[in-house]
Formats: C-alpha cells, sequence, structure tokens
C-alpha cells in the first residue's frame, strides 16, 4: 500500500497533524478540523517531496534496524496488537505502509539535521550580547513562601455562620499571636481548605496568584508576620509569611545554557527555512511560503493515541 494515495492525501500526515492540532484519530475530527489537517497536510506534502528529491537526501541512507526500533516505539503503545492494526486501517495503512512512510519520516529529519549542522557555533559573545539585550527576559519578581488558615462562612450550617466563623478565625489568631510557631499546628487542627494537610503552606507566590482580597495583605508582610483576619470569596484568612525572595534579574551564568540553546535552535531553524525557500525559488508564492514553520516530524502522544515520530 502506498504511503501516498492516489487522491493525494498522505494517511501519515493526517494521522500525526490530526494528533497534533485537535488531539483527536482523524475519524473523529469535526468538518472544519479535517479540512484543516487536510491543507496543512497537503502543504507539508509539498515540501517533503521537493526535499527527499535533493541531493542531500539521496546522501542519507538509513540502518534497517533504527526504522524496525521506530516501527517498535509505536507499535508499543498500543494496548494490543489488535488496536494498533485498527488504527491503521481507520487511516489508509498498513504495517508495510508505515514502515515506509517511517523511513520517508527518518529521511525527512536526517535532510533537515544535515542542513542545519552547517550552521556556526554560538559564542560566548552571543550569548552576552543577547543577555544584555533581553534582559527583561531574565527578570525574576519578588515571591512570597506563605501559610494560610481558612475558616469559611456557610449560612446555611450551623456553627459556621457568618459571626460564629469570624470568632472562631479571630480566636485562631490571638492564639498564634501569642505563640506563632505553632502556626502549623492550628492549620492542621482548624483550617477548612485542603492546604491544611500541609499546615497551611500555600508555596511561593508572585503577585497575582493569590485571591485579589488576600493580596496586598500577602505581599505587606515582613518575614515571620502574621496577617490580620482577612475576608475573600471563600472566608476568612490568616495569612503567615515564612519567606520573601526579593525581585531579581537571574546571573548570565545560571541562563547561559539556555540562551545557548535557544541561539542554536534559532539559527537552526532559519538555515533550514532559507534552504527550504530555495527549493521552491522558481515559483515560491505558489507552493511555498517562509511563514510556515519548518516541518517537523517528530510528533506528540496526545491521550491514548499516537503520532508516530
Amino acid at each position: 500500500m502506498s504511503d501516498v494515495q492516489s487522491n493525494g492525501s498522505h494517511p501519515y500526515l493526517t494521522l500525526k497533524l490530526a494528533q497534533q492540532l485537535f488531539c483527536k484519530p482523524p475519524s473523529e475530527l469535526e468538518p472544519p478540523e479535517r479540512a484543516r489537517v487536510d491543507d496543512v497536510a497537503a502543504r507539508q506534502l509539498v515540501i517533503e517531496r521537493r526535499i527527499l528529491a535533493t541531493p542531500e537526501a539521496a546522501q542519507v541512507v538509513l540502518p534497517g534496524s533504527f526504522i524496525e526500533q521506530a516501527f517498535s516505539e509505536i507499535r508499543n503503545r498500543y494496548p494490543s496488537e489488535e488496536k494498533f492494526l485498527a488504527d491503521l486501517e481507520s487511516t489508509g495503512m498498513d504495517a508495510a505502509g508505515l514502515l515506509k512512510a517511517i523511513e520517508r519520516d527518518l529521511k525527512f529529519d536526517a535532510v533537515l539535521d544535515r542542513v542545519a549542522s552547517r550552521v556556526d557555533d554560538v559564542s560566548e559573545t552571543d550569548i552576552e550580547i543577547f543577555y544584555l539585550i533581553h534582559r527583561e527576559r531574565f527578570h525574576r519578581p519578588e515571591n512570597r513562601t506563605l501559610r494560610h488558615i481558612l475558616v469559611t462562612i456557610n449560612e446555611q450550617l450551623e456553627g459556621s455562620e457568618r459571626l460564629p466563623a469570624r470568632r472562631k478565625i479571630n480566636g485562631i489568631r490571638k492564639r498564634l499571636l501569642k505563640a506563632p510557631e505553632r502556626f502549623v499546628e492550628q492549620a492542621l487542627k482548624h483550617s477548612e481548605c485542603p492546604t491544611a494537610l500541609n499546615g497551611g503552606l500555600l508555596g511561593a507566590l508572585r503577585k497575582g496568584q493569590l485571591y485579589q482580597e488576600l493580596e496586598p495583605h500577602g505581599f505587606a508582610l515582613d518575614a515571620g508576620e502574621l496577617s490580620e483576619v482577612v475576608e475573600s470569596p471563600v472566608g476568612f484568612h490568616i495569612l503567615h509569611c515564612i519567606a520573601i525572595e526579593e525581585a531579581s534579574v537571574l546571573p548570565l551564568s545560571t541562563v547561559s545554557d539556555k540562551i545557548r540553546e535557544h541561539l542554536m535552535a534559532s539559527r537552526r531553524s532559519a538555515v533550514q527555512k532559507v534552504w527550504i525557500a530555495g527549493l521552491f525559488n522558481k515559483n515560491p508564492r505558489r507552493e511555498y511560503s517562509s511563514s510556515m514553520p519548518t516541518p517537523s516530524r517528530r510528533g506528540t502522544v496526545c491521550g491514548s493515541h499516537v503520532i508516530a515520530r
């Protein structure tokens, strides 16, 4: 069975793109989703054919064991042989067609890797320049490590109405003012939030991650300080600030490797796009758009369905 059907469709690309774009097998796509998948598949197929006809592709030799290993990885993601074969059949492929499609995929990857290998290495100067130009990317906002105790308000539950709830939280705060080291104990005993199991720990928080009623209080506390009783939509709270990490800029030494990876990936992608565009220089508007991302043949797993490589 050919991996490209007589009507021009490509079952393997259709399968992968359905999962990449919509996390569905092709059989479950809605008509607009299927139209989108078919459009992207058609454009990628044009690029694939042109790339696999290049001298670079002719130089690529794939070991059979490599292809078999990729096939096995895909097969092993299915709970049974029956499910695997049924999924293949639903996309218009059989095992032989899948093997052929995998070989095309791996060759496609190898060609793009060969093209990308032409880029220059990223130097320390490149990294330093990027860091200085994009310094705002490495800003780390202030965060506070907070605990809280929550007493909820429920006018339909006796003993949890507003006044009893307020009396309860006031009593807890009075005890904590005398012995703040008892916060974890009091949270475990009295807090009506799931965080009670962890001593009321909310974790390290940035602004924007708390209820808007709580945030001004939480971010006004000094380390070790206890808040007043604060009301939010879920009830009454007492906040306890454990630690404060001031806003800072990450030093170059800690982000250097990530910058190098980012720059190298950008350069590789740029070289690949220029090379692909050059393959269509006779009529680039019709067959290739530089706004299209460089096609990637490495897929993902989405739910129980598999995108091969």
